[in-house]
């Protein structure tokens, strides 16, 4: 805590610098072509449990984001996908830690660019998608849950949510012709840890999460994590990304990537303890460099899952499913260009 504190202190000394300068500057006559100074970072903090719960992990790392580029780094949080989605579109974020599902919306909408993600080394256990019960009762099984999902009530991730939706549906699911949200008797959206807690406290029978929400679970409720396991695990699904704002300068955006990049990654006390700060955030290895093209997993798994999606839906005639059809393979096309093509030229 006294480091975080400390860290607090020197960023908000270095932001009271770092605005008086850029008011100054300001008073100037500025070059009318030039990107505007940028004067401070909202980071956009995706809920993992509470919204306060969320801020407080990613605290240690902003503060020392903000010492390290001399501006005041603030953290946007909010208690769930829909409203930081809504928040991007309002131009409310300049940077955050993205599903793939969102952060390949605001790649899409030209708001925002890929620059970093989690580094994977050989041997690190591999995120997964997962399907949670309770280990007493019904339905304690997978083959219970899919033979009849009537029965169940069901807790579910949002619908931008990678691993609490989006694979479970594409991979387990709707290949059983199992729609989530309309196929079980009811159902609650929200996020991993609340998915969780409400199987472990019985207002709901099966849960959506993922192998590293859940190990973070177990160690905030080792009580209610006791009475719950897996029953269904995913194929590694597509990674969530760092992005920041597109219309940043190109010098910032690479001065972000290279303050992510080396983050925990010297030697020393203060290496030391931002290696704490990257285990809190379930990054131990830290940062690697990553681009737009990293979202090409994520396009390739929403246009299947629109293709079952076009499938399994009941049609007026052959016709409008084909046209339907047509669609989503020009919007993945046009998806795989633009990835591709910024991921090339480095275009902001």
């Amino acid at each position: 805590m006294s480091r975080l504190l400390r860290s607090v202190a020197a960023a908000l000394a270095l932001a009271a610098v770092a605005a008086a300068c850029l008011a100054q500057g300001s008073a100037g006559t500025a070059d009318r072509g030039a990107s505007p100074p940028v004067k401070s970072i909202r980071f956009g903090v995706l809920p993992l449990g509470g919204a306060v719960e969320s801020r407080a992990l990613w605290t240690p790392l902003l503060a020392d984001m903000s010492q390290a580029m001399g501006l005041p780094v603030s953290a946007y949080s909010v208690a769930s996908y829909e409203e930081l989605d809504r928040a991007i579109q309002r131009d409310e974020i300049d940077m955050a830690f993205l599903s793939a599902k969102m952060a390949l919306d605001a790649v899409m909408q030209r708001r925002m660019k890929v620059v970093a993600q989690i580094a994977r080394r050989p041997g690190m256990p591999t995120h997964r998608a997962v399907l949670l019960t309770r280990k007493a009762g019904v339905p304690s099984t997978l083959e219970a849950v899919l033979a009849e999902p009537e029965r169940w009530r069901l807790a579910r991730g949002d619908s931008r949510s990678v691993t609490g939706f989006l694979i479970p549906q594409s991979q387990l699911f709707l290949p059983r012709k199992i729609a989530m949200e309309t196929r079980f008797r009811g159902e609650i959206v929200g996020t991993h840890q609340a998915t969780a807690l409400a199987v472990a406290n019985g207002d709901a029978d099966v849960a959506t999460n993922n192998t590293t929400d859940f190990e973070r679970f177990r160690e905030q409720f080792p009580v209610e994590a006791a009475r719950l396991h897996i029953v269904w695990e995913s194929e590694p699904p597509p990674g969530a990304q760092m992005v920041v704002r597109r219309s940043y300068p190109s010098e910032f955006q690479a001065r972000l990537q290279a303050f992510l990049v080396g983050y925990g990654q010297g030697k020393g006390p203060r290496a030391d303890a931002e290696r704490e700060v990257l285990k809190t955030l379930r990054a131990a290895y830290g940062y690697a460099t990553a681009d737009d093209s990293a979202l090409l997993p994520e396009a390739m798994l929403e246009y299947q899952l629109g293709k079952q999606n076009a499938m399994a839906a009941a049609w007026v005639n052959d016709a409008a499913r084909e046209k339907r059809l047509q669609r989503l393979e020009k919007n993945y096309r046009e998806q795989v260009e633009v990835l591709r093509a910024a991921a090339s030229s480095g275009a902001r």
